[in-house]
């Protein structure tokens, strides 16, 4: 999906960075996550004080409305050990992502011991030991502890000293209670997110109540996320926007047609483990197709603007479409303050919608013209210093001027092969000099040829003339 916004930049240029910076408190922590930045060819500073000033349209402009990206807050308690059940254990694939974004290094969190609760250790162990998950370090972290029953969830023994644990819920929204119910029971958790997938088919709001409610009667001391999705697919992650409701509302229900992928449900749930703004929260997320959408348009302008996913998240959840709406709606109600930089921005705008090829082409014609100046100056001196040798070896029937036109083509000629000779370019004096010649003498014959032929037309239309004269 291609998602269209304008960046404030005369050039945009492409980096890598790391820019989310999650904070566990007031203090930075190491970085979460890396996005590809469009920077603008003047500095982060002179960008940022210009988008100060700048009063555009958030409506038109969404970049008008965002603001630099800055650290987000995450949890404080993403170490020690972490158990993640009711994955691996499907044939058809290895489910290795949901620990490898547990294991990132990149990301907040600083888990020791990662514990895959499987039904079959044995097939699990052969699914996971891969060549990636050691060179990743996740081989080091990685532990297995196997189901007393196929179904069956974590026993309390198995889950105790444990910080974290995350759950698939495997579609089942009387699972998400007994997960709940059995976190209860673990003295250790700290953090219990769930995901529950293919829930398209949940169209009962109390059955959705009751979920909520049970989580939310758990110990303060206990912070849980629950991540609900439609059908799964096999997109890659961000591949499409998204929108957040909130589980046991209405609003809240899935359609019957509603698929999510796989990979981008696996990162909601860890991220939203992650943050401080993901704690006791129950999400539902949508794909957004509609580009007109409002979340389409804040979602592309947020990662257009250099926000990583964990920034881009936290911005959909603390402030999310609702802001960007009012934002639009305070606009059309005050008299925007005028800038110095607006007619500069509406060229930048204009530039940057060019197409490719225009660009291309633009690009091809300044060079083009640049290089002609340089010749015809090259020329010049050229001619000039060949003006004062003839002059100085004896009488010159011209003016300088006179002069340098009458040799013009040569000095273009010279121009040209210096310019080349310059910057290294393939060049062979005599030969070209020769060829040069050759093709003068060549072009002199040709025009000597049409002045003669020019000449005997004139004569004949004067002989013609006087035969008719003399017939008078």
């Amino acid at each position: 999906m291609q998602l269209s916004s304008l960046a404030i930049g005369a050039l945009a240029l492409l980096t890598n960075t790391a820019t989310a910076f999650v904070t566990p408190g007031p203090t930075i922590a190491r970085p979460f996550g890396s996005t590809r930045l469009f920077i603008s060819s003047w500095s982060a500073k002179d960008r940022k004080k210009d988008r100060e000033v700048l009063d555009v349209d958030p409506a038109v402009r969404i970049q008008s409305y965002l603001k630099a990206p800055e650290p987000v807050p995450s949890r404080t308690n993403l170490d020690g050990k972490v158990v993640v059940s009711g994955w691996v254990n499907a044939k058809d694939r290895t489910d290795q992502t949901i620990f490898d974004l547990l294991n990132d290094e990149e990301s907040a969190f600083d888990f020791s011991t990662i514990v895959a609760f499987v039904e079959d250790a044995k097939f699990s162990k052969k699914r996971l030991i891969s060549r990636s998950a050691r060179y990743t370090g996740l081989l080091d972290k990685l532990e297995f502890e196997q189901a007393e029953s196929p179904g069956a969830l974590p026993t309390v023994a198995q889950l105790e000293g444990a910080k974290s644990w995350v759950a698939d819920a495997q579609g089942d929204v009387s699972k998400v209670i007994e997960i709940v119910d059995r976190a209860k029971e673990v003295s250790s958790l700290e953090n219990v997110s769930i995901l529950l997938a293919n829930a398209q088919d949940i169209q009962d709001v109390a059955e959705a109540k009751k979920a909520v409610a049970a989580l939310e009667a758990m110990d303060d001391n206990k912070a849980y996320s629950l991540i609900v999705v439609g059908a799964i697919t096999e997109d890659p992650a961000g591949s499409s926007p998204y929108q957040i409701k909130e589980f046991g509302t209405e609003e809240g229900l899935l359609l019957a047609n509603a698929t999510y992928s796989r990979d981008e449900g696996l990162r909601m749930m860890t991220d939203t483990l992650a943050l401080a703004s993901g704690e006791r929260k129950t999400f539902v997320f949508t794909e957004v197709h509609d580009v007109n959408q409002t979340e389409t348009k804040l979602i592309g302008g947020l990662r257009e603007g250099g926000y990583s996913r964990p920034q881009e998240l936290d911005h959909m959840i603390t402030k999310g479409p609702e802001v960007y709406k009012e934002a639009c709606e305070n606009y059309t109600t005050r008299t925007p303050t005028q800038s110095p930089f607006d007619e500069w921005v509406l060229e930048q705008e204009k530039l940057e919608g060019e197409s490719a090829e225009e660009r291309r082409a633009k690009a091809a014609a300044e060079t083009e013209a640049k290089k002609k100046e340089e010749i015809d100056d090259i020329a010049k001196e050229w001619a000039k210093r060949e003006y004062f040798r003839q002059s100085m070896a004896g009488d010159m029937p011209y003016t300088e001027e006179e002069y340098r036109k009458s040799v013009w083509e040569r000095a273009l000629f010279e121009g040209d092969l210096k310019y080349r000779m310059v910057r290294g370019q393939d060049t062979d004096e005599r030969k070209e000099l020769a060829d040069f010649k050759s093709n003068q003498k060549k072009k002199k014959e040709v025009m000597l040829e049409r002045a003669k032929a020019s000449l005997q037309d004139l004569l004949d239309e004067d002989d013609l003339q006087n035969g008719d004269d003399d017939e008078e």
